[in-house]
């Protein structure tokens, strides 16, 4: 009795319309010819549409020195003798980030406490160190015990006499001033307040 071909089994069974070894070789030729005729299908590299590349960051160039007090010719009478920095402090001022440099200067002295003068110095561009403002006056007859740049602006703790009774070396007024670049100036955003030292 013979058993009908088993489905799993079909594919052995001998038909004229198999394929034979040659018909895959004949098919993989074709496709190999498709494959490379594609490739020169393909629009040049040069050509071809690419996405922009993510900016690269530019790299950060070296902050501005603050000028330097040393190079500085300073507007206050000295007569023989030289002027002495006393106090600076630096901090960008006006916005353009680059800082600008504070002093306190007065006259050198054999003794006694001569005045100090507040100066803001700046470099314009590459130019120079040079003063651009006067922020207390040596005829003000102050002196600058504290001296700092706190955002943007800049403070300081004058002492001074009330009378010219007051020995010098014992100053009897105390003053808290602030000074802020505004409107193309330096304006005293903080009135001075006189006090018992």
């Amino acid at each position: 009795m013979q058993h009908p071909a088993v489905p799993e089994l079909a594919h052995t069974v001998d038909r004229p319309w198999a394929t034979r070894p040659i018909h895959w070789v004949a098919t993989a030729a074709a496709l190999a010819a498709v494959v490379a005729a594609s490739g020169f299908l393909q629009p040049d590299r040069a050509t071809a549409a690419q996405t922009d590349p993510k900016p690269q960051p530019q790299p950060r160039s070296a902050p501005a020195p603050a000028p330097d007090p040393a190079t500085v010719t300073y507007p206050l009478e000295c007569g023989p003798v030289e002027p002495v920095v006393a106090k600076k402090t630096t901090g960008d001022l006006d916005g353009d980030g680059r800082p600008e440099t504070v002093v306190a200067v007065h006259c050198q002295a054999g003794s006694g406490t001569p005045p100090d003068a507040v100066y803001v110095i700046t470099r314009p561009g590459e130019g120079k160190p040079r003063v651009v403002a006067t922020l207390v006056d040596a005829k003000d007859r102050r002196t600058v015990s504290a001296l700092a740049v706190r955002a943007g602006a800049v403070t300081a703790t004058l002492l001074g006499y009330s009378s010219p009774d007051v020995p010098r070396y014992r100053p009897d007024l105390r003053e808290e001033a602030k000074w802020r670049w505004e409107n193309g100036a330096f304006t005293r955003s903080t009135p001075a307040a006189a006090g018992s030292a």
